[in-house]
């Protein structure tokens, strides 16, 4: 397969009409409720607070939709992967079926907006399929059909797929949804404006004070007063809450490319197997659709992300011969360590502030449902789903035990074993033009790149979130931090949270 002429973009952003991008604030604002983040969870948050009459200001520090949301694979399922067997083994059978009903709600709620809109963004009715190919995995497939039927979903075990390749089972739930997330992202925030609520782009949030009212500090300096504020950052930039703990960042890779309509499947699959596969199809053109294949996850700051984009394109290739390759991107998400998305309060003694995160890859519907959520909590309404979600929720500690130790051990090898000296260290030259390395350079770490043109920059190796070492990532060309998933452009420029503050540049 031919991959030279692949764009190296998100299909979604790539493909959404062009908006002016809104300024950031000339002046100190003050609002009902401030919304930090401008993707699925912010946007649904905002929607939802504005449809009750709320006066809602959205910050978003770079574009709308331009994010995690805008780099997703676009399914709207309430079926994530192997979820409802695990919830009814360690929340009992009530709190797969609030899970259940809280997701199938936000597909819904989802439906609903497009229609009441008319939102052109290619909205599309399909099953949705977690499979194997192994028979050894059958009996875990039917324990989760089992679990999501008695959760309330309409699910099925079935032996065959639309796949072209047989598979040994299949976890299959109708009446779920795909689309185009961006195209719908900017007809939300289109109506948002409309209703009175300010969007400002380019506009990070860096501080907050909580009280009454709370106060948003942004990077220029401007102040934001509002009663409520809603940290929708995917990431939160705010530790107070030490979620950072709780979290596991992963970085996932998409591929995408035109097959003949009547060879690309309609319905949306998934596999744990093989490093994850995931695959969809979206309206395209000329008698094809787009095949948009995911895998491959990995903790950011790995060293192989070239050749795990080459195993998933030899795999698209194998499995959907004639495929055309378009488009290839990554995604990046956060796993919780109890397996539920953290929507509430920020912290325990939160008394205006909320935060959505932890959707371990499933963001679409659980930033509608966060969206919805949080809307009821600032209104006073307390949804039956709300405990299941609470950041502060009771037993989390038991339950998590085995992960969240795991998590903290990862961090702490890198927090501390990176401060180690290293047994050998190459030299600014023998970085080659796209490389780049963490170096020692006067004594000090610095993450040194040389770009295409051959010429030499270096900025502080230290994460600017908690210290962590940064590690390169050829493949996109971004400094990545290991430990909580903040993302810097070559130049220290922050493409990713939690970190608000960018890599210090460094003489060389």
């Amino acid at each position: 397969m031919d991959t030279e002429q692949v764009l190296r973009a998100s299909y979604w952003i790539e493909t959404a009409p062009g908006h002016e991008p809104a300024p950031p604030p000339a002046g100190d604002v003050a609002v009902d409720v401030a919304v930090v983040g401008g993707g699925m969870a912010g946007l649904s948050t905002a929607w939802e607070l504005a449809r009750r009459g709320r006066e809602v200001a959205v910050l978003e520090a770079g574009r709308i939709a331009g994010g995690v949301t805008g780099h997703t694979t676009a399914k709207l399922t309430a079926l994530h992967t192997l979820v409802y067997d695990h919830l009814r083994r360690t929340r009992g059978p009530e709190g797969a079926r609030l899970y259940a009903r809280s997701q199938s709600a936000a597909i819904r709620r989802a439906a609903e907006t497009v229609d009441d809109l008319g939102i052109d963004c290619e909205w599309e009715e399909a099953a949705a399929c977690t499979y194997a190919e192994d028979p050894r995995h059958v009996p875990q497939l039917r324990a989760e059909a089992e679990a999501a039927r008695e959760a309330g979903l309409p699910a099925e075990f079935v032996t065959e797929t639309e796949l072209p390749y047989p598979v040994a089972g299949a976890v299959r739930v109708t009446g779920q949804a795909q689309f185009h997330p961006v195209k719908y992202l900017q007809a939300v925030a289109d109506e948002l404006r409309r209703r009175g609520a300010t969007m400002y782009e380019g506009t990070r949030v860096t501080g907050l004070t909580e009280g009454e009212p709370c106060i948003l500090t942004t990077d220029t300096g401007v102040k934001v007063r509002a009663r409520k504020v809603v940290v929708a950052t995917h990431y939160p930039v705010f530790d107070r809450a030490l979620l950072f703990t709780r979290l596991a960042p992963r970085r996932e890779l998409v591929v995408a490319g035109t097959l003949g309509a009547d060879r690309a499947p309609r319905d949306m699959h998934i596999t744990t197997e093989q490093n994850t596969r995931s695959v969809r199809s979206a309206p395209y053109a000329d008698g094809t659709r787009l095949l948009v294949v995911t895998g491959e996850h990995f903790t950011p700051g790995s060293a192989d992300v070239e050749e795990r984009f080459d195993r998933l394109i030899a795999w698209a290739d194998s499995r959907f011969p004639g495929l055309t390759l378009t488009h290839r991107w990554a995604t990046q998400d956060n796993d919780s360590t109890d397996s539920v998305p953290l929507v509430g309060p920020l912290h325990p003694g939160s008394r205006h502030t909320y935060v959505a995160t932890g959707f371990g890859g499933w963001g679409l519907s659980g930033g509608i449902m966060a969206g919805n959520l949080i809307a009821d909590l600032v209104e006073g309404r307390k949804p039956e789903w709300a405990g299941l979600y609470d950041p502060r929720r009771l037993g989390s500690v038991v339950r998590e035990g085995v992960s969240f130790l795991k998590n903290q051990a990862h961090v702490a090898k890198h927090f501390v074993g990176d401060r180690l000296p290293s047994v050998t260290t190459p030299a600014p030259e023998d970085l080659a033009p796209g490389d780049g390395a963490v170096l020692r350079v006067g004594g000090h770490q610095c993450a040194v790149h040389r770009d295409d043109s051959g010429q030499l920059s270096a900025v502080s190796a230290r994460c600017t979130h908690l210290g962590c070492l940064v590690a390169f990532n050829r493949a996109e060309q971004a400094w990545e931090c290991p430990c909580h998933g903040s993302r810097f452009a070559p130049d220290g420029r922050i493409l990713q949270g939690p970190a608000v503050r960018p890599l210090e540049k460094r003489d060389i």
